[in-house]
């Protein structure tokens, strides 16, 4: 689902009017671009296959799995019935192998349930973690992009950690606390501040 365009405009504002550096930088980036991803297990399994690697290799692999499950890489079924040997010769790790029975365990067993995820951000993220190989960062990257939660901020990603400090004029990258600290001032609009701060850093890597 995620943030709408005019979601995301309306959060800009918004973080314009709070902070004038903020607005002297979407004044001259614009708005971010929605991220805008399906609800359930594919994109968890995404986000998954794409930590710590780079966004070709992600793809890459993406594209061996699909090939493998017939299609769908979002088949929870087809998933589990695949063997650790062949999800790495798709390219995935034996960790992530065991990441993605994992999460395909979970979804068959209704231990997790994407339709009745808790209203609450935390009790989400904490839903969503229960799951071996889901930590915080994956969570909060799938409860923003796929559900839409506007105030969920990845706070662990790097490149948001660098860009809010550039954008906010502050002297080195804070970490992951501070980052949080941060960007408290800008709830409810946290994930458009996220988003803003992606926006940034791609164009200045451009």
């Amino acid at each position: 689902m995620g943030l709408s365009v005019q979601q995301i405009e309306a959060a800009t504002a918004a973080l314009a009017a709070a902070d004038a550096r903020l607005g002297a930088a979407i004044a001259r980036l614009g708005a971010p671009p929605p991220r805008i991803r399906s609800r359930g297990p594919e994109t968890l399994l995404r986000a998954i296959i794409g930590q710590q690697v780079s966004v070709k290799a992600a793809a890459s692999i993406w594209a061996r799995l699909e090939a493998l499950v017939g299609g769908d890489a979002g088949d929870v079924a087809a998933l589990a019935a695949l063997p650790v040997d062949a999800l790495r010769g798709a390219g995935l790790s034996g960790q992530k192998a065991s990441y993605a029975h994992a999460l395909a365990g979970a979804v068959l067993s209704g231990a997790l349930d994407f339709g009745a995820l808790p209203a609450d951000d935390e009790d989400a993220i904490a839903a969503l973690t229960a799951v071996k190989g889901v930590g915080r960062w994956t969570a909060e990257i799938y409860l923003l992009f796929a559900e839409g939660r506007g105030d969920v901020f990845p706070g662990g990603d790097l490149a948001v950690q660098i860009e809010l400090a550039r954008l906010l004029g502050a002297a080195e990258r804070p970490g992951e606390r501070e980052t949080r600290r941060l960007a408290a001032p800008f709830a409810p609009h946290r994930g458009t501040l996220a988003m803003l701060c992606w926006h940034s850093y791609n164009s200045s890597t451009l």
